[in-house]
């Protein structure tokens, strides 16, 4: 799996440790980041490219200005069986064909070149240039110098890619290829039908942008440029946990999943009470959907109140029961003496947890967990958030209706959805600050919604997750370590573009993010920029 953070060494500063007060005083106005002052950018609907990140379709930048930090590999290091016997011709004996190759990554390679085909940019209209294709990116440059136009897209985007007309096509810029990308763009050229390089162009397209389904590894295991940091080593789950104060005498750092034999999506790190033994630990592992157990996310430093995470319990239609559960959420309660209470946050509308006990899951009775008080956050499940997102993208892309901008985006209901996950982290975060009560955060399985709720509600608490190296750190603890499917979600190298696992659900993590920062600004040490980033590399699986 690709990592979801761009590599580490780029971005990091020294971590700031100490905590300023919670950001939750101010009442929370929404906003999208797929709104459409998003799109605006420079007016023709571009925004500034990323470092080594997706160009946008309607950017005019020059080839210097992409990959300019970047390693450059010489041309004679790449192998020659990598070209046809044409392209190696033109590429010797002509200095056009040189300056029309993308600047190489250490470990890409050139794939395929295509020229005088047209890109038909929905802003500015057709532009006639030359298309490359390597095991990395897809990369258009146009033919006239003045103005410069380059489109850089990393293969990993691309979500499908469909051919346009056939033999029979008479219309100008009828034949071609339609390029639909997970960035909400959609990429269209034609091809002329007498150079045959629309074939050639598809198939190393649905080759290497879509590795997975082809036996090939994503471009990150091919990908060699070294860093002054190893980004491995960015979150140290022992250190991290020493950061807030754990182990304590109340908590104790487990190694029961050292081998990952408890729980195969959990990290082998885990922050249990001290005097509850291994083979309860075990008990209670059998009670939750994938023995995911209540295992601390982060613990305020002055209360000690905490913020447990899980899944869904077992309870089913017949409405069991575990007093091994019962016993080890009450032990967690009792590890806060401010509090003779504990809060079971379940993301999930009610309804819909009631219709997962026949499944065999469900939620916890408060009847069988004494002093608990269940709430339901009422977010919606992953299918709900994926249709919610080709929504959003079919009035934002490529044109927006403003005439019926805000009746359009609020039928899309995305604006409702980061409602609803910002209203519940922030009723955790309430909680725990003000309440000085212990909280226990699930969702079904405990790697989607309950992910996003217990990292929005951490970076509300702790300012040091709001820091550029406290963010990595997050990002790694709450989303990677603990399981969040992100080749499923994002489909990293599956052409199957319909898979019903995919969803937005880390896009809305930081549409949420994104959210905060507009409110607080100064209350961050990164911006947009940084988020945007981040989701470039989400797609491109280049780290």
């Amino acid at each position: 799996m690709a990592a979801a953070v761009p590599e580490p060494g780029n971005f990091s500063q020294s971590p700031r440790e100490t905590r300023s007060p919670p950001v939750m005083e101010k009442s929370t106005s929404y906003d999208s980041i797929g709104s459409r002052r998003s799109f605006q950018g420079s007016g023709s609907g571009s925004r500034p490219p990323s470092v080594g990140s997706v160009s946008s379709a309607s950017s005019s930048v020059s080839e210097q200005t992409v990959y300019k930090t970047t390693a450059v590999m010489p041309s004679d290091s790449i192998s020659q069986t990598d070209f046809s016997t044409d392209f190696r011709v033109l590429r010797d004996g002509n200095k056009l064909a040189q300056m029309e190759e993308p600047t190489l990554l250490p470990g890409e390679s050139m794939k395929d070149m295509a020229k005088d085909v047209t890109y038909i940019c929905p802003f500015t209209g057709t532009v006639r240039g030359t298309l490359t294709v390597t095991s990395y990116r897809l990369y258009f440059k146009r033919l006239e110098p003045d103005p410069p136009f380059v489109l850089d897209v990393p293969l990993g985007v691309i979500s499908r890619v469909e051919k346009i007309g056939g033999a029979s096509s008479r219309g100008e810029n009828s034949y071609g290829l339609e390029i639909f990308c997970k960035d909400v763009r959609t990429i269209r050229f034609a091809h002329k039908q007498e150079g045959h390089t629309r074939r050639s162009i598809f198939e190393n397209l649905m080759k290497y942008a879509f590795p997975i389904s082809n036996n090939l590894p994503l471009f990150t295991y091919d990908y060699c440029e070294i860093f002054p940091e190893d980004g491995w080593k960015v979150y140290d789950p022992i250190a991290e946990y020493k950061r807030m104060g754990l182990p304590n005498e109340s908590w104790k750092l487990s190694k029961i999943n050292d081998n990952y034999e408890l729980c195969d999506t959990y990290p082998a790190i885990l922050v249990v009470p001290v005097n509850v033994p291994e083979d309860e630990l075990k008990k209670v592992a059998a009670f939750r959907s994938r023995n995911r157990i209540p295992v601390i996310s982060w613990i305020h430093p002055e209360s000690q109140a905490t913020i447990t995470r899980c899944s869904q319990p077992l309870v089913g239609m017949s409405g069991k029961r575990s007093k091994d559960d019962e016993k080890y959420l009450q032990i967690i309660m009792d590890s806060n003496a401010q509090s003779h209470k504990i809060f079971i946050f379940d993301a999930r509308p009610s309804v819909n947890a009631v219709a997962n006990k026949a499944k065999g899951g469900g939620y916890e009775s408060e009847d069988a967990y004494q002093n608990a008080e269940l709430v339901f956050l009422d977010i919606h499940n992953i299918h709900v958030m994926r249709e919610s997102l080709r929504k959003l993208k079919e009035i934002v892309y490529p044109d927006i209706e403003e005439s019926r901008w805000l009746s359009n985006l609020e039928s899309t209901h995305w604006l409702e959805h980061i409602k609803l996950i910002l209203a519940g982290a922030l009723r955790i975060a309430d909680k725990v600050e003000s309440g000085k009560t212990s909280v226990v955060v699930h969702c079904s399985d405990g790697w989607d919604r309950t992910a996003q709720l217990t990292s929005l509600a951490m970076l509300m608490l702790d300012s040091y997750y709001r820091t550029i190296r406290g963010f990595e750190v997050l990002v790694e603890k709450e989303w990677l370590s603990f399981g969040h499917r992100f080749q499923l979600r994002v489909g990293h190298g599956d052409k199957n573009h319909t898979d019903a696992d995919r969803s937005p659900v880390f896009l809305q993590f930081i549409d949420s993010v994104w959210q905060m920062i507009r409110q607080f600004p100064t209350a961050f040490e990164f911006n947009e920029f940084f988020l945007v980033t981040i989701l470039d590399h989400l797609y491109s699986c280049l780290f």
